[in-house]
């Protein structure tokens, strides 16, 4: 019996899979047997990460991309479909947030960026590659949310917004795209200990504060999201649309009180 998981025969573009969580995303896809698209801005930090993917026997072909560019996102999705014969499975990972601290305070330039990259490119890419998935007879599309998008924050503010649209873009992806067998769901990470959120888990009182605060007590390793992608790439998920998986060790859960109080 072939396993739940099992992608063998998938392509999955993976952005911003240099580092962090579509690191650990698109080296999870390949060890289950997908052909994974590793992309990011910069051609030399691609290649060394589809080098180290081969290097363990799994498939990876680099196509750099700027998510802030729409003539480039369609090239991504134009040379996967050249060089792999199609797409199976969608992972918009890639994001930015420019600007720490009160939304009062936030300039005009910043915002703009953080809905244009981490929503407006979400529904470009989405869009160009979608049409491909159905050719393919179905799909999925996984679009890395976060808790920001559920609580609000003093400092995280229009970033939260960003994350917050995301959820509904795959409930919208979901409901519009269900009858060709497209299933869009959102992952959202609480504090993973990435490069992209130092700023947070580098913070003394920012630390303490959530590990105190989050049930199991730390905060999260890129690899603990892979997992929940690799389930709703494959045969595992293949019931589960329009919904946001909440990975965060309990934090939205509810506080407790530590063992030192």
């Amino acid at each position: 019996m072939p396993s739940l998981f099992d992608l063998t025969g998938k392509v999955a573009i993976v952005t911003g899979s240099t580092k962090g969580i579509g690191l650990a995303i698109a080296t999870r896809m390949a060890e289950h047997g997908a052909t994974v698209v590793i992309s990011s801005r910069k051609p030399d930090a691609c290649e060394a990460v589809a080098a180290a993917i081969r290097e363990k026997g799994h498939k990876a072909v680099v196509i750099p991309c700027h998510i802030g560019r729409k003539e480039e996102l369609q090239a991504l999705v134009d040379r996967t479909v050249a060089a792999c014969g199609g797409i199976d499975i969608l992972v918009e990972n890639a994001a930015v947030n420019p600007y720490l601290g009160p939304s009062a305070a936030m300039p005009d330039e910043a915002f703009d960026r953080v809905m244009g990259s981490n929503v407006r490119s979400n529904v470009w890419l989405a869009n160009m590659a979608i049409p491909h998935m159905v050719e393919r007879g179905g799909g999925a599309v996984i679009i890395i949310s976060s808790i920001g998008g559920l609580r609000g924050s003093p400092q995280l503010g229009a970033y939260a917004i960003s994350k917050a649209a995301d959820m509904q873009l795959a409930r919208n992806i979901a409901v519009e795209w269900g009858p060709k067998n497209i299933r869009a769901n959102a992952i959202a990470p609480g504090l993973i200990r990435t490069d992209f959120a130092r700023a947070l888990w580098e913070n003394p009182a920012l630390y303490r504060k959530r590990t105190r605060d989050t049930p199991l007590q730390r905060i999260g390793e890129p690899d603990e999201i892979a997992g929940a992608a690799v389930f709703l790439a494959s045969a595992a998920g293949s019931f589960t649309t329009g919904q946001t998986i909440v990975i965060d060790g309990g934090t939205t859960a509810g506080s407790v009180i530590s063992h030192d109080d």
